[in-house]
């Protein structure tokens, strides 16, 4: 039984939601995102609060009520505040800057590495060796994040390398004489 698909997701204020067709979407000042939601589960919104119910004692219903009301929570929160991730740049020489469309990270290669950001996400720079990145969709702002710390992930010996500020690097001792 699911511990988290019985408690019902609160619609904050300037945030409306609409189910139609098994498809539910959330418009915030932000933006507007839908969610498909599965035959497994029902859906109701009464009230200032979005319920989800599973329409069988199957174990794929059981399994997708805690799943469906996660994900309502994650498109709510995503268009009335949005979701961010903040990556520091650890090197000498590595940093990173937006020019247009791309974000150019100079991490030690022979070149320049240009990520073309996608739609929905805004990435800024506040200072060269940090990097944000912004939008209203959580799976795509954590997805753009690990792409960009995929370039060059943290080492353990200097740590050098992009990490999440949250992160903390296990530091290991070098070779000794």
């Amino acid at each position: 039984m699911s511990r988290v698909g019985k408690y019902p997701v609160e619609i904050p204020a300037g945030v409306t939601i609409s189910v139609v067709d098994g498809i539910l979407t959330a418009k915030g000042k932000l933006g507007e995102l839908t969610l498909p939601i599965t035959d497994h589960v029902e859906t109701t919104v009464e009230g200032g609060k979005v319920s989800v119910k599973p329409r069988s004692n199957v174990a794929q219903a059981r399994m997708m009520w805690g799943t469906t009301r996660a994900n309502i929570a994650n498109i709510i929160k995503g268009v009335s505040t949005g979701y961010a991730k903040t990556m520091e740049i650890t090197g000498t020489g590595y940093r990173a800057s937006v020019q247009g469309p791309n974000l150019v990270i100079n991490l030690g290669f022979s070149h320049d590495v240009v990520y073309p950001v996608p739609a929905g996400i805004k990435i800024t720079t506040p200072r060269p060796t940090a990097i944000t990145v912004e939008g209203v969709d959580k799976r795509l702002v954590g997805q753009v994040a690990a792409e960009i710390r995929g370039y060059r992930p943290p080492e353990p010996y200097k740590g050098k390398g992009v990490r999440y500020d949250t992160e903390t690097i296990r530091r290991k001792e070098g070779k000794k004489k």
